[in-house]
């Protein structure tokens, strides 16, 4: 008979500091996906854990215990070799829209389990709810057809996989344990380690759009995620990327949708190419494809094609018009200058408070509203240029979301620092 343990006596020892045992971590974690655990029991302990930290034996175990609790994935009789992303979130981050085709045409299987927004952070299924008839929720039988054909699917978790941290994670939510890394790492990697993928790279945000608000915080995350995936069996990397300013010139559910189809069509912004194609590189020489061309097939149609295959697999039309906002309003230059300072928390927060995000998971977005930017950070401009074009179908929502974007951006006579790359570094399990 399984030894049953005290809620309480669990409690007190890591808000005191203590190691928890695996035992004790399997027992809470299973008595509380069960309900033998109250929510407030669960919080209390969340919140030591916040306070207290894990040491790697405790974080795996943690892991593990998560994994245990549902169902998992094995793609051993697929015929291909998978490879799979993650990122911690960030402003403008539609690096999945181009990516998962970018690899799958490559002949990878691209199984990429995604989330919604919540806040300033966009999520991708709202996104890829943008085109019309494309539907977030499939079957596992039909999540395999798909793999075995275009090679590539984009789309909700089952409610099966790790439902521990489907419940935790709504717990730490709203008792402000999200940004904790032991909870943090065992939550992303018990989502990934159950889906079955071989291999994984993550793309860990770092800066003020991000949950990592500085470096080290972010390598210590990095390399908890890397060592919780080798440990595991997949194979897994780390590239830290900057999100201090946001990623690529448009902000929303539709507009990050067009902004991915320039990418897939071999244009788009030069920071969103850039990390699409350190990503796909990751994942294609985790793949065994190290030789592999990846400008190449976003150059010359290939990765468009899939993603062409990839949408009308899951019931969308790629070729029908994406959702426009009803009202618009531009914000022009004051003065002539450099953007000096663009915030990605202040462009996130305000794009969210247009009706492109949500406060809470039930609440629905706005698939038009969002932000276009017209001038990068460092760019010369002059009084009366276009700066930002907002769009949002609830005309009354832009002065709140003025009232934080013009906090965020600055023009003056002193150029930023050049950004020479948004990848900061390279996490391996040999780092």
């Amino acid at each position: 008979m399984a030894h049953t343990f005290d809620t309480v006596d669990i409690i007190r020892c890591k808000r005191d500091g203590g190691v928890l045992s695996t035992e004790q971590i399997n027992w809470v974690i299973d008595a509380y996906t069960r309900g033998d655990v109250a929510d407030e029991q669960m919080a209390s302990l969340a919140m030591a854990i916040f306070l207290q930290g894990m040491n790697n034996d405790e974080i795996l175990a943690l892991t593990q215990a998560m994994i245990n609790s549902g169902e998992t994935m094995d793609f051993s009789g697929l015929g291909k070799i998978t490879a799979d992303k993650h990122s911690t979130g960030g402003v403008g981050d539609k690096i999945t829209l181009p990516l998962a085709p970018l690899v799958a045409s490559f002949g990878v299987a691209v199984p990429q389990l995604s989330g919604r927004g919540l806040g300033h952070t966009g999520g991708t299924l709202d996104k890829l709810e943008a085109i019309p008839g494309w539907q977030a929720d499939i079957s596992n039988d039909r999540l395999m057809e798909i793999l075995a054909g275009p090679g590539c699917v984009v789309c909700a978790a089952g409610a099966g996989l790790a439902p521990a941290d489907k419940k935790l994670y709504a717990l730490r939510d709203i008792t402000g344990t999200v940004d904790c890394i032991p909870l943090i790492a065992s939550s992303i990697m018990s989502k990934k380690i159950a889906e079955g993928t071989a291999s994984l790279v993550l793309d860990v945000k770092v800066g003020s759009g991000a949950f990592m608000k500085d470096l080290a915080q972010a390598r210590e995350l990095a390399e908890t995620m890397v060592t919780l995936g080798n440990n595991a069996g997949c194979a897994t990397t780390a590239l830290l990327t900057d999100m201090n300013t946001p990623l690529g010139c448009k902000v929303g559910n539709a507009l990050e949708v067009a902004e991915s189809v320039e990418v897939l069509q071999g244009g788009g912004p030069a920071d969103v190419r850039e990390l699409t194609l350190a990503l796909a590189t990751e994942m294609l020489t985790a793949a065994g494809l190290p030789d592999a061309d990846p400008a190449a097939a976003l150059d010359n149609g290939q990765a468009y094609d899939t993603w062409r295959q990839m949408i009308t697999a899951q019931g969308g039309d790629p070729d029908a018009p994406l959702p426009t906002a009803k009202h618009t309003h531009t914000v022009v230059a004051d003065q002539s200058g450099v953007i000096s300072e663009l915030d990605a928390l202040a462009v996130g927060v305000a794009s969210w408070r247009l009706g492109a995000g949500r406060a809470r998971k039930e609440d629905p977005v706005q698939l038009g509203a969002g932000i276009e930017i017209h001038k990068q950070l460092g760019a010369t401009v002059h009084a009366g240029d276009a700066l930002f074009t907002l769009h949002t179908d609830t005309e009354d929502r832009f002065e709140r979301a003025l009232s934080v974007l013009n906090d965020g951006w600055k023009v003056s006579n002193d150029a930023p620092p050049v950004r020479s790359s948004v990848i900061l570094d390279r996490i391996s399990a040999t780092s």
